[in-house]
């Protein structure tokens, strides 16, 4: 059984600048198998002081409105993406980066938000694909847009020109960028679940309508939505 899991929501910004969600878990189990999971990303800082980021399988970042723990990027899960940027608070007011699938966010600073921690290459579909990068924090006056990390992470939106963050790319795994207060952040983007066997050893009994490929000797196939395979 393939379970993909969809993106954590946005922070809806405007009259409700409160928190977003957590991603949700991808998974691979079956009878005679170990259960695999992947962790949902964590959800970055909504724009209000009290808001606060939150653990997963890459940590979300901190905002830039508040002080104290609402700037604090949270951690994220051992073998599988690490913790999120901080954020600082007034004059600078920049959030952190979320984390990435294999380096962490870094910190807001002088008004320019953090970027988001790059995700992992993998080859498991024949070519080198990177996927699970962190969105970027938002920036604010002087700053810039801020690039999500590379592996489909949303860039973050900044006061001076679109303040909306972008959401990351649907099937990588990849963060949603932060936003000025005002405007809703980018949401997650969905996961993906990939499996390679031998070609002789395929059954083509699937569902949920997977892409098959092949490569080599081997038969791919990926999983844009929950589905099965039956060996």
């Amino acid at each position: 059984t393939v379970t993909v899991g969809a993106g954590g929501a946005s922070s809806p910004g405007g009259s409700d600048p409160s928190n977003g969600t957590n991603g949700n878990d991808s998974s691979i189990s079956g009878t005679g198998i170990t259960t695999i999971t992947s962790t949902g990303g964590g959800k970055g800082a909504g724009g209000f002081a009290a808001s606060r980021s939150a653990s997963g399988g890459s940590g979300g970042g901190g905002n830039g409105i508040g002080s104290g723990d609402s700037n604090n990027g949270s951690a994220g899960t051992a073998n599988q993406g690490f913790a999120g940027g901080n954020g600082v608070g007034a004059p600078n007011y920049a959030g952190g980066g979320g984390g990435g699938a294999s380096e962490v966010g870094t910190n807001g600073a002088s008004q320019t938000g953090g970027q988001g921690g790059d995700g992992v290459a993998s080859t498991i579909t024949g070519s080198s694909v990177t996927r699970g990068g962190g969105g970027s924090g938002a920036s604010f006056s002087t700053g810039s847009v801020v690039a999500g990390g590379a592996g489909g992470g949303g860039a973050g939106g900044w006061s001076g020109g679109t303040k909306t963050g972008v959401a990351g790319t649907a099937n990588t795994g990849g963060g949603g960028g932060g936003a000025v207060v005002s405007v809703a952040s980018g949401a997650g983007g969905s996961g993906v679940v990939i499996l390679r066997v031998p070609t002789s050893n395929y059954s083509s009994t699937t569902s949920g309508s997977p892409t098959v490929t092949t490569d080599g000797s081997d038969t791919i196939m990926t999983f844009n939505a929950s589905g099965s395979y039956t060996g």
